[in-house]
């Protein structure tokens, strides 16, 4: 469990991807990341490997959430809100709605439910800091994409309004937005499994970002001083200059 005399980090949807490698950097700082995600055995070996501590959470559990709470304990000095995903890619007219509440379930109302638990920790932290998980996703709308930019759209609007509401506490609120990120799992759970449609988003893209990018980004944001705030941060790599701009090096039959 966490050594009361260090910092604590709280990381959601540490699995895989970005939240694992989050946990990674956050426990190369000096951190004591508590890696919370919803496959126990995941997020048990990631936590030996880094010397943290696991707990297995489903963020849309409201007894699971409370469980890590409970776990944590009554300090915590940053907590990063990662857990999210996009399932689905149908145009808004042959919506899926289950999908879009998923989406809305685990990239908002999750988001809410581990902040609401954790926030009296982060306040007694004296300095903690919230960080969001957002996207580009959240600012701007895309073709076949209306479930995942509505749902990061309310991740973003969720920051904005922690940020008023906690203006005289001491605890910051943070949003990362990445562009297009190449994880392991992300681009294969949108298309249900379907490896050739998740190639197909990465195809003829050199360097698309890698979850150490994004995590490197939000251990800088997190370390700030006290008294900064990095309201948000948007980051993609250099190769897309915006949501339909991409610079892709195809060959002739289609592959980079």
């Amino acid at each position: 469990m966490p050594n009361p005399t260090s910092r604590t980090a709280v990381v959601t949807g540490a699995s895989s991807g970005i939240g694992a490698a989050t946990a990674r950097h956050l426990a190369a700082e000096g951190f004591h990341v508590v890696c919370a995600a919803r496959r126990a055995d995941r997020v048990e070996a990631l936590a030996r490997e880094i010397g943290g501590t696991s707990v297995t959470c489903d963020v849309t559990d409201a007894d699971q959430v409370a469980a890590l709470a409970t776990a944590v304990g009554p300090r915590v000095d940053v907590l990063v809100n990662n857990a999210g995903g996009a399932f689905g890619a149908a145009p808004v007219a042959e919506a899926d709605v289950d999908q879009w509440r998923a989406m809305y379930e685990v990239n908002v109302i999750g988001l809410i439910q581990v902040t609401r638990a954790l926030l009296p920790a982060l306040v007694a932290s004296g300095a903690g800091v919230i960080l969001n998980v957002g996207s580009t996703a959240g600012r701007i709308a895309y073709e076949n994409g209306g479930g995942y930019t509505a749902a990061k759209h309310g991740t973003q609007v969720v920051t904005e309004t922690l940020r008023l509401e906690l203006w005289d506490q001491p605890v910051r609120v943070c949003e990362v937005a990445p562009g297009m990120v190449r994880t392991e799992e992300f681009a294969l759970v949108r298309f249900d499994g379907d490896q050739d449609k998740a190639d197909a988003v990465y195809a003829g893209v050199a360097e698309p970002l890698t979850a150490d990018d994004v995590a490197d980004a939000i251990t800088w944001m997190v370390t700030r001083p006290p008294h900064v705030n990095v309201d948000e941060l948007v980051i993609r790599p250099r190769a897309q200059a915006a949501q339909h701009k991409v610079h892709r090096v195809l060959d002739g039959r289609g592959g980079s």
